[in-house]
Parts: C-alpha cells; structure tokens; sequence
C-alpha cells in the first residue's frame, strides 16, 4: 500500500464513500473535485497528485481486506483535528447526488467509528450536509 498521508486520507475517504454502492455518479465526482480545490484542508495539496491517489485508493479497494486497510491508513494519517473535517467530506460525497443509499449510510456509520467522531456531531455534520445538498 502507498504511503498514506493526511491529504491522501481526505481523498481515500472520498473514494470510498463515492464507491460504495459501485455506483461513482457525475455530481460525486464534481464535490470531490471541488473541495480538493476550495477547501482549506488542500491548500498545500499538490492537485496533480489527485489522480493517482483515488487510483491507488481504488486499486487498494481491489486487494482482499482493502476497505479494512484503506480504513486502518485513513486513522493512522489523520490527526484528531482532521477527523470532523474527514466525515464531513464524506457526508456531502454521500449527499451529492440527492440520494444516501444504505451502502453509503453503513460506509458513513463505519467511518464514523473508526474515526471516534461522537454521535452528537455526526449528527450536525450529517444535517448540515443535507442542508446544503439540497435542490430548489
């Protein structure tokens, strides 16, 4: 497995949500390049890099216990300030295309765990990408 920085943590995360119900739509697929341009979290990302990360991400995903270790680089690079910001990445990928599926629900859910976000502002995240995904 390549190494997994912070920055490659934010967009393996994702690249799970988005593929989780093996489904990677147009409107996913925008959000995430928008915020690997506009959030500051990427400011010092270098964005040629981008490809090749969701790639290595993606090929990762192809190994036997590939979500487990993506999930296991996801923790180990991300500092606990970086937790929040890395589920509220994932919340507006799953929020994207007006729709949460059940995979991408327990994908959320997982993370969650995994990254000791607590229940009260997993809600609010959640909630707030919802607010914010919705259309006119």
């Amino acid at each position: 497995m390549a190494t997994v920085d912070a920055h490659a943590a934010l967009i393996y995360v994702m690249v799970l949500v988005s593929a989780a119900d093996e489904d990677m739509t147009d409107s996913e697929l925008a959000t995430m390049g928008e915020m690997v341009r506009y959030l500051p979290a990427f400011r010092s990302f270098d964005h040629s890099r981008l490809a090749q990360v969701a790639g290595d991400c993606a090929e990762l995903l192809g190994d036997e216990d590939g979500l487990e270790k993506a999930m296991d680089g996801i923790a180990a690079a991300l500092p606990d300030r970086l937790r929040e910001t890395a589920y509220a990445i994932a919340c507006d990928v799953a929020a994207a295309d007006g729709r949460v599926t059940p995979e991408e629900s327990r994908l959320l859910e997982m993370l969650r765990y995994r990254l000791s976000v607590g229940r009260l502002p997993a809600a609010a995240i959640e909630r707030a990408a919802r607010a914010r995904h919705q259309t006119i």
